[in-house]
């Protein structure tokens, strides 16, 4: 079959072509926007990605094949040409989360990770486990991952964003295989504004967090809690929810009805949750899990790895739960976190020219901000922390969250705000006169700035979830 897909060069589209790839389909793609690293997957794997939206792609004029069926992505509105095209005639379409479900997930175990925050770091710290462990489990992160390993499964497994894995698994009792996904809230298609997750069906999910965020299609909290409350009433009776204690907004929504058995994680707090994190290092690098089972058996691990922050710790105990709820043990899954490289763009080292290292990372909501920049204080301790931050997402740049970043960037030494053109509000006010931040409104003028003002022993911290304007590699180039 000859499937298109509309949008193929956003992280979930391209990591689902991969798959239909895989299933034996001849798969094509449309994008306006054409960048890496999803990009240069796909043409890695000898996908076809064209530019732009037109009918032409979709088979008018003779200039393509006529597809057999169109993938729509959630980016996709009515007026576009290749949406009008594909309606005037009759071409069969699907959202991405339907014909993952009915062509792959339906026949799998579906562990899935939602939450505001932490959903891409957490489904690759889960996949990484299971297949660490031996378990071909298939996947789809909303990233990409990076490998520290020469096993050659693993090379395999991890050279995309996403894994068909084994349909079917002998060591268990159904015969399901596996299946990690990112379960995320925003809507699937123009023509289906259910979230996304809700299509999805798991047995195993993990409920990080519950925020507000998404306010170009949630009027509120409440609202987002409902597609999640959507979600937990389709989770079995003999399947799992694993979740943080003392979360509200979760609790809230577990109130509205739950019929799956909970386990609650905490971090330094012995306050009668499942699963346990203890510190050992401030930092979040170094840190043991413990569980108790229902059997009043105690399950200890440790993980001694390369990421940091407290929200990374709590990533990896809800991974660890998961990962335990389907056969792994607490000490072999604290292994595979012990040799888990992590993903690009979350703290990811791109560079380190002359003393001055250089961060990526995909922070885009005040929380992960605060969150991500107090795992680098602790963990480049006596560095100069500088961060230059991009408000792209679709609710920063409706100014939902404005009255809290000032706040959410103060654990950085020097703030760079960037203000472009397209902000329906005044950065530069709501920033005013913060002491040690500040708001330009080209990306060259920041770089002038790093390069002016940056010293060796300074650390650069880059948080947008776009591509924004490739200052990444022209501030690489430009402090050489």
């Amino acid at each position: 079959m000859h499937i298109h897909i509309l949008g193929i060069c956003g992280t979930f589209m391209g990591s689902m072509a991969l798959l239909a790839r895989d299933l034996g389909h001849t798969v094509t793609g449309s994008d306006a926007n054409v960048y890496p690293p999803m990009s240069t997957q796909l043409e890695n794997a000898g996908v076809e990605i064209m530019q732009g939206y037109t009918a032409d792609h979709l088979g008018k004029n003779g200039k393509y094949p006529t597809p057999d069926l169109i993938v729509v992505g959630n980016a996709m509105k009515r007026g576009i040409e290749a949406v009008e095209y594909m309606l005037d005639n009759a071409i069969p379409y699907i959202s991405g989360p339907q014909f993952l479900a009915e062509h792959i997930l339906h026949s799998r175990h579906v562990l899935a990770v939602a939450g505001t925050h932490g959903k891409t770091t957490t489904t690759t710290m889960l996949a990484w486990t299971l297949q660490f462990n031996g378990i071909d489990t298939g996947f789809l992160i909303g990233g990409v991952p990076l490998v520290n390993s020469d096993e050659p499964h693993l090379q395999k497994a991890f050279a995309h964003s996403s894994y068909l894995g084994k349909p079917t698994d002998d060591n268990e009792l159904n015969g399901r295989g596996y299946f990690v996904i990112e379960a995320d809230e925003y809507d699937s298609a123009f023509f289906d504004k259910r979230s996304k997750f809700v299509h999805y069906r798991p047995t195993t999910s993990i409920l990080n967090n519950l925020e507000f965020d998404h306010a170009d299609i949630f009027a509120d909290l409440d609202a987002i809690q409902t597609q999640f409350h959507h979600l937990i009433r389709m989770i079995p009776s003999n399947g799992v929810i694993i979740m943080p204690s003392e979360t509200q907004s979760l609790e809230d929504t577990i109130q509205k009805g739950c019929w799956t058995p909970i386990w609650r994680t905490t971090i330094n707090n012995h306050n009668g949750s499942d699963w346990q994190a203890e510190l050992i290092k401030d930092d979040g690098t170094c840190f043991k899990i413990h569980f108790t089972d229902v059997d009043g058996n105690t399950h200890t691990g440790e993980v001694n790895w390369g990421m940091s922050g407290l929200h990374n710790v709590n990533n990896a105990l809800v991974t660890v739960a998961a990962a335990h709820n389907i056969g792994v043990s607490v000490a072999d899954a604290c292994t595979a976190l012990s040799n888990f490289a992590g993903i690009k763009r979350r703290m990811e080292l791109i560079g380190d020219v002359n003393g001055i290292q250089i961060f990526d990372d995909f922070a885009h909501h005040p929380t992960a901000i605060t969150t991500t920049l107090d795992g680098a204080k602790k963990k480049l301790a006596g560095k100069r922390i500088w961060a230059i931050i991009e408000p792209r997402s679709n609710t920063m740049k409706m100014g939902i969250h404005r009255d809290s970043l000032a706040s959410s960037a103060s654990l950085a030494d020097e703030v760079i705000w960037y203000e472009p053109e397209n902000l329906a509000w005044g950065l530069k006010e709501v920033i005013g006169d913060t002491p040690h931040q500040q708001v330009l409104t080209a990306t060259q003028a920041i770089i002038d700035l790093i390069v002016e003002q940056t010293q060796p022993n300074d650390a650069i911290v880059i948080m947008s979830n776009g591509g924004f304007e490739g200052i990444h590699k022209r501030l690489v180039e430009a402090l050489q």
